[in-house]
């Protein structure tokens, strides 16, 4: 540091005031600037996306197209996982929030032009540059879904290993979760179609038994809803997906 002046140097002192604040000035500037690239990325991303909606946390809606990460399982919105303390998470949750944040990474856009018998479309999304499907296994909020693909066995691999995520305690596999809640469900409904096809002011909404809303929605018959015994079904009847289903 420079040595302070004399206070009776009045000259002296100015100058060093002035090359302090001058240093001053160019450093807020520089941040001022830094600040606004970052806010113009950010509503830049935004505009991109405005067409984009997380469903849960390996399904989106893009521009009105339903699509499925292709490779990836994520927790259903509705699973609970328990945390390295032995504490009940949200896992489901926590997965669709982590694929918001990697949505904020840059534009998205989506390569594959399978569908699934649900409707959907199979693909690759990519925020930027960023590979989401890929992200969603290594930070630990989603399984490689091996039923379907190999892709991502390595990055599920090096998150259990690192502990990331759900790995930090214990997760369920999605697959088993919804087996699991499909055979509870079949005990109360027709059997083999346990999926409530339910009617209201939204349209005909269907319900797998994994769906949040699926223990408080209720089937009144009378007024034309009705049980299905597949999602495919339900689709082809004219029935839509409940939200995180």
């Amino acid at each position: 540091m420079s040595e302070l002046p004399h206070v009776s140097d009045t000259a002296r002192a100015r100058d060093m005031l002035q090359s302090i604040l001058t240093a001053s000035g160019h450093r807020t500037f520089a941040l001022s600037l830094m600040l606004s690239f970052a806010l113009l990325q950010m509503s830049g991303t935004a505009q991109a996306n405005e067409g984009l909606r997380i469903v849960d946390g390996d399904t989106i809606v893009l521009s009105g197209e339903r699509i499925r990460l292709d490779g990836i399982d994520a927790p259903e919105l509705g699973q609970r996982c328990l945390d390295k303390t032995g504490q009940i998470t949200r896992c489901g949750a926590l997965a669709k929030k982590q694929l918001e944040r990697l949505a904020q990474q840059g534009p998205v856009h989506c390569e594959g032009t399978e569908t699934d018998r649900y409707q959907r479309r199979i693909a690759t999304c990519f925020a930027g540059h960023v590979n989401m499907n890929a992200e969603m296994v290594r930070s630990g909020h989603a399984f490689a879904f091996v039923k379907y693909s190999h892709q991502y066995v390595m990055d599920e691999k090096i998150a259990r290993q690192s502990r990331v995520g759900m790995w930090s305690g214990w997760a369920e596999a999605p697959w088993d979760y919804r087996k699991a809640k499909w055979q509870v469900a079949d005990q109360s409904a027709p059997v083999g179609c346990p999926i409530k096809g339910n009617i209201s002011n939204r349209g005909r909404i269907y319900h797998p038994p994994w769906a949040p809303s699926y223990s408080r929605t209720r089937i009144n018959e009378a007024k034309g809803e009705r049980w299905f015994c597949s999602e495919a079904e339900a689709l082809a009847a004219g029935w839509r997906p409940s939200a995180g289903s």
